[in-house]
């Protein structure tokens, strides 16, 4: 069976570009589709393998993914509200967490669970000690080949622009029709902190080359991580060590960091009192990276010039935060990977993953951690 589907995938293209091509002539509801758990508990069939997505942020990972999977009715995708999720985690082989937070007690009762897994790279939600010891695969789809690493850093240019161009006041210049301010900034001859030059890090340095900017970078161990051409993209290079020092040299900090409980509230306030005066930080990675009150206080008195942020740290974020009270704030809902680019290529992924478990087959294309 997982031949025939091979075979189609190979017709049909194994490229993005013609996933690309396939998803775009096909019909993909924009609306994330909840099943119920009375529907989901009466369907019994021993041939099918279940893939659960949990809560409903995030839609189009499971309407891209869904969609793939059509052609191969033997694939069940549903989705499951997060306080539901304990009470039908036992029906499915294949769990894509999102922004779930899977816990020992959670796995235990996963008992068909071959697989969890996240649709992109965050793994802090998922205790992988607990499903090690029931015997459940962890993995995380590498940012690097699915596009977006190249969307995240997109993302972080977007921010850096936005501040420097002092989107908020343009806005209110707009409305008070007032033309010819604010008087915004560049980011040519801007010296960028890349903080944890991984994945998205080494494309965020592609496209800041363009606009002359000088680009540093930390990194835990260069040995043998980057080729010549991505080594060229870094003018100055340095360990996790020098964090305190690249910071003070630096106009922007862009946080590209996994969150972990060694890099958790690594951006505090020794680190921000460490940045120039009027420095920006941004953040595309994970919320639990920055320290929030070290932040405020440091917008508050006017030493960080400005937050841009596409993660926070509780999420969805709340509308009145005070931290939104500042003009040189921006925050977007977590979406710097969210692209067509991206997500169609996470699907093809996840669906590939599935029919490959569904045969017994190897799994590819994924990063396990367990």
């Amino acid at each position: 069976m997982y031949k025939i589907a091979k075979a189609t995938f190979r017709n049909r293209g194994s490229s993005v570009a013609s996933l690309f091509c396939y998803l775009q002539t096909r019909s993909i509801s924009r609306q994330s589709k909840v099943v119920k758990t009375k529907t989901m508990v009466e369907k019994e069939d021993m041939n099918v393998t279940r893939v659960l997505f949990c809560g409903p942020h995030f839609p189009n990972s499971n309407n891209f993914t869904r969609e793939y999977l059509q052609p191969y009715p033997f694939i069940q995708v549903d989705v499951v509200p997060i306080p539901e999720v304990p009470e039908v985690i036992n029906k499915y082989h294949i769990c894509v967490v999102k922004t779930m937070r899977l816990d020992s007690n959670v796995i235990s009762l996963a008992r068909k669970m071959k697989l969890i897994m996240q649709y992109g790279v965050g793994l802090e939600g998922v205790d992988i000690d607990a499903a090690t010891k029931y015997g459940i695969k962890v993995a995380r789809i590498p940012s690097e080949g699915t596009g977006n690493a190249a969307s995240c850093s997109e993302m972080a240019i977007y921010l850096m622009l936005g501040l420097l161009k002092k989107q908020n006041e343009m806005q209110i210049s707009v409305r008070s029709r007032l033309l010819g301010v604010p008087a915004g900034d560049t980011l040519f001859g801007k010296t960028v902190f890349i903080l944890g030059y991984g994945n998205i890090g080494r494309e965020l340095a592609k496209r800041l080359k363009p606009f002359e900017s000088r680009v540093i970078a930390t990194k835990r161990s260069w040995t043998a991580s980057i080729n010549d051409s991505d080594s060229s993209l870094v003018d100055e290079k340095g360990s996790h060590e020098d964090i305190y020092t690249f910071a003070g040299k630096a106009d922007i900090v862009v946080v590209c960091l996994t969150l972990n409980k060694e890099t958790a509230d690594v951006v505090n306030n020794k680190f921000i009192c460490s940045m120039k005066k009027g420095a920006l930080l941004i953040n595309i990675s994970r919320g639990g990276l920055i320290n929030y009150e070290s932040t405020y206080e440091n917008l508050e008195s006017g030493h960080l010039g400005g937050l841009g942020i596409d993660v926070a740290w509780s999420e969805p974020f709340d509308p009145n935060d005070p931290i939104l009270k500042f003009k040189n704030v921006i925050i977007t809902p977590h979406v710097a990977g969210v692209t067509e680019y991206s997500y169609m290529s996470m699907a093809k992924i996840v669906g590939d993953v599935a029919l490959q478990l569904h045969e017994g087959l190897p799994l590819t294309g994924i990063e396990f951690v367990n």
